[in-house]
């Protein structure tokens, strides 16, 4: 698709379940999210939508002006379940998001308080990794290249905090830095599945029309501290990354948007529990990826006509757009808004 035709942008929001918002509003607030458009559906409308037998109450978090990395919280009066929780990273229907930050020891110094005040918390260490193959130069003479990257997982938020030392990617991330924690919105959201014949990638591509960033990085075990400490991976194990990124945006990475999908590829030999039960609306916690389209109906006919499952019909949603929401190849639910 060029810029003439029917576009797809980068992940539009990350929707996390919640009963109380307060909290939640607060906990963002210092990320530098506020509040934006509100709305509500009932029960109907929700079961119609979303699947889920209860009434909705959503509340949109924007992120200075940027145009996606937002997040949506969805106030549920009878959630499903509970959610992913606090579980494992290695495990199918997991969920997590992304953010830039100029300072990822001032977060884990929240962490660590958090952790002392008895708040329930798992973590890791920000760990020196190579994301980008650049020259090496010598330690203590010239920049090192790299990031700090660290996981952070509570009750209601998977995420994943990085830092950059010593390079740019302008359109990768951007910082409110006047914000506490001094964070980006959402720069890339993720997800686990198992295809050793990669062809539930293929609908990311052929029928959403994103652009396959990266495809076949490998990461293993031996080559991997954050890696290893994040995925559980244990000896020998390995994974594939392949990145989605909006139609816009380039493979070469130094001209990469923001807005990217993560699809974290183990291989089928290796026996993942599922999570997709509490991993869809209606549960607790990051629970769903939005993608804002124009041509709602042209996105509709392209979807209802792919081995897509669960498709529902093109409904108006709790902030008064047109959306509908399905079940990908791969297992996860998607919903799709018009802009």
């Amino acid at each position: 698709m060029n810029n003439n035709n029917p576009t797809i942008e980068g992940i539009y929001e990350v929707c996390i379940g919640i009963t109380e918002p307060l909290p939640m509003i607060q906990y963002w607030q210092q990320f530098g999210y506020r509040i934006g458009k509100t709305g509500e559906l009932t029960a109907p409308t929700v079961k119609n939508l979303y699947g889920v037998n209860s009434n909705l109450r959503s509340i949109r978090l924007y992120h200075q002006n940027v145009d996606h990395g937002l997040i949506r919280l969805m106030v549920w009066e009878k959630p499903i379940n509970e959610g992913l929780e606090m579980t494992s990273m290695k495990v199918l229907g997991n969920r997590w998001a992304t953010s830039l930050t100029t300072d990822v020891l001032n977060i884990l110094n929240h962490v660590e308080d958090g952790k002392l005040a008895g708040l329930p918390i798992t973590y890791t260490f920000p760990q020196w990794e190579i994301i980008y193959k650049t020259e090496k130069g010598r330690p203590f003479i010239d920049p090192a290249v790299g990031v700090r990257e660290m996981m952070l997982l509570q009750p209601l938020t998977r995420q994943v905090l990085f830092e950059r030392f010593n390079y740019t990617v302008p359109e990768y991330g951007k910082i409110d830095r006047t914000s506490t924690l001094k964070t980006s919105q959402f720069t890339h959201a993720g997800m686990i599945v198992q295809d050793d014949s990669k062809e539930t990638l293929e609908f990311y591509e052929d029928v959403l029309g994103l652009l396959r960033a990266r495809d076949n990085s490998e990461t293993s075990y031996e080559s991997s501290e954050a890696a290893r400490q994040i995925f559980d991976l244990q000896p020998g194990e390995k994974f594939t990354l392949t990145a989605f990124d909006d139609p816009r945006s380039s493979t070469n990475w130094q001209e990469a948007r923001s807005g990217r999908m993560y699809i974290i590829r183990f291989p089928e030999e290796i026996k993942l529990q599922s999570g997709f039960d509490k991993s869809q609306p209606g549960c607790l916690g990051m629970s769903l990826y939005t993608y804002r389209v124009n041509n709602i109906k042209y996105y509709f006919d392209r979807v209802k006509n792919s081995t897509v499952t669960q498709i529902t019909d093109i409904i108006d949603n709790e902030f008064g757009e047109h959306s509908f929401s399905f079940v990908a190849p791969d297992g996860y639910l998607w919903n799709l808004i018009s802009k």
